[in-house]
C-alpha cells in the first residue's frame, strides 16, 4: 500500500492516558515504531508534544471517546497537523485489544492517508463556543430550588 505521510503518530486518548505511537523511516527504508504512554496533566501533554517533535512527526490522528481529546488536541494543533478520529471509522476486527495495538494501528492507518478527520471548530469559534455554552448558564436561569421540586415530581 503506498505511503503517504512518512513521519506520523496516533494516539489512543482515554480519561488518564494517551497512548502514543510513531512511525518514521528507519535504517533500509523499513517503518520504525516507537511507542510509548503518557499521562494526560499538562506537564504530561506538553512531554508528550515534545516526544512528537523530537521524532520529527508532521501529522498526527487521534481516536477518543467523549470529550477526552480536547486538551490533548489544543496542546498538540499549534505543532502538528491533528486529525481527530472517529472511532467507528477507523475500528477493527473484534477481539482483544489494547491502548497499545489500538494507537500503532491508527498509527498505520494514518501514514496510509485512510483516515479522514472530524470536523473541529477552529479556535476563535471554540472560544465563542465554551462562552456561550448553556451548561455555563443554566445554573444562572434556573435556580436550584426550582428544580427540586420539578425532580421529584411535585407541582405547585
Amino acid at each position: 500500500m503506498e505511503l503517504v505521510i512518512e513521519r506520523c503518530g496516533g494516539l489512543d486518548v482515554h480519561k488518564k492516558t494517551v497512548a502514543a505511537c510513531v512511525r518514521v523511516p528507519g535504517p533500509n527504508g523499513a517503518r520504525t515504531q516507537h511507542v510509548q504512554t503518557f499521562g494526560t496533566t499538562a506537564a504530561e501533554l506538553l512531554a508528550l508534544r515534545d516526544w512528537l517533535e523530537a521524532h520529527g512527526v508532521t501529522h498526527v490522528a487521534m481516536e477518543s471517546t467523549g470529550v477526552y481529546w480536547k486538551p490533548v488536541f489544543y496542546v498538540l494543533e499549534e505543532a502538528f497537523t491533528c486529525l481527530l478520529a472517529n472511532a467507528a471509522h477507523i475500528a477493527r476486527v473484534p477481539g482483544r485489544k489494547t491502548d497499545v495495538q489500538d494507537c500503532q494501528w491508527i498509527a498505520q492507518l494514518l501514514e496510509h492517508g485512510l483516515i479522514r478527520g472530524s470536523f473541529v471548530p477552529p479556535a476563535p469559534i471554540r472560544e465563542l463556543r465554551d462562552l456561550t455554552s448553556p451548561v455555563l448558564f443554566r445554573p444562572c436561569l434556573v435556580p436550584s430550588a426550582a428544580i427540586l421540586p420539578l425532580a421529584s415530581g411535585v407541582r405547585h
